[in-house]
């Protein structure tokens, strides 16, 4: 009787022991959460006027590029203007600013500016379309809900076409660009010909070929691996030049008193 108490004991041990994780099952979570993410986007894009168009998971050429390719998430057409879209699936805080190459996640990990990688993508699509069409382009980035953004309010500003915001306003924004457009502009900037064209111009470009969308995607996971996760700042004071570190990085980009810049601790107290 003793010995069978203990077997049952061992049962319930064994069975509370939790599943073992491993960097595969991480990788398929983090796939099936961006593949969720890109499903609310596409659903909030398929609400958008009807003579709207949009295109989603564009993969085109582009020789500029560490893959020699650049994948555009969302693509919307409208009548006043072109929006390209990246979205991001971060969580945690999102430190970032305009003119900053580099953005820091929790303050510690380090991620190429989002606002650089479209400029990229942009870049890449203006090869594909008329120049006269160049000037009607907004960048839009989208975070989900998961992170909290403390970023430079000039990108949050509905003015500006760089724009950075939370997924779940994506619609919404889109709409308000439109209607400002709509007070300074009498007629469309983009005729629904116009429209046509830039359309097929980017989905004749699209590879849709599964082994070089592969191929993209093995050239930038080499080259993730390739850098370390966390490194040093290379971020210099705004007024003696001095490296600082992370952590100074991360409060002053969070503070609306530094407007953006980093300071030293000598020199945050002269502002």
């Amino acid at each position: 009787m003793v010995f069978n108490l203990f077997k049952k004991k061992e049962e319930k041990a064994i069975q509370k022991k939790p599943a073992q994780t491993n960097k595969s099952t991480n990788e398929k979570v983090a796939t099936r959460k961006g593949e969720i993410g890109e499903y609310k986007i596409d659903i909030q894009l398929s609400q958008l006027p009807q003579e709207y168009k949009y295109l989603n998971d564009l993969l085109i050429e582009n020789p500029k590029s560490a893959s020699g390719y650049s994948q555009v998430d969302h693509v919307v057409i409208s009548p006043y203007g072109i929006f390209v879209i990246e979205t991001k699936n971060y969580q945690g805080t999102i430190y970032g600013g305009k003119d900053r190459k580099t953005w820091l996640v929790n303050g510690k990990f380090k991620m190429l500016s989002p606002l650089v990688q479209n400029y990229g993508h942009i870049e890449a699509l203006k090869g594909y379309i008329d120049q006269r069409y160049h000037d009607k382009f907004i960048s839009l980035v989208s975070f989900t809900k998961r992170c909290t953004l403390k970023i430079d309010m000039d990108l949050r500003d509905i003015h500006s076409d760089e724009l950075v915001i939370y997924d779940i306003l994506l619609t919404e924004t889109i709409n308000r660009k439109v209607a400002i457009s709509k007070l300074k502009n009498s007629t469309p900037l983009l005729s629904d010909k116009d429209s046509l064209v830039i359309y097929e111009s980017f989905n004749n470009a699209n590879i849709t070929d599964i082994k070089i969308r592969e191929k993209h995607n093995r050239l930038l996971k080499e080259k993730q691996e390739s850098q370390p996760t966390k490194e040093k700042s290379t971020t210099t004071c705004t007024v003696c030049h001095k490296p600082v570190s992370d952590k100074v990085v991360s409060y002053c980009i969070s503070n609306k008193k530094f407007k953006g810049k980093v300071y030293c601790y000598e020199h945050q107290k002269t502002v």
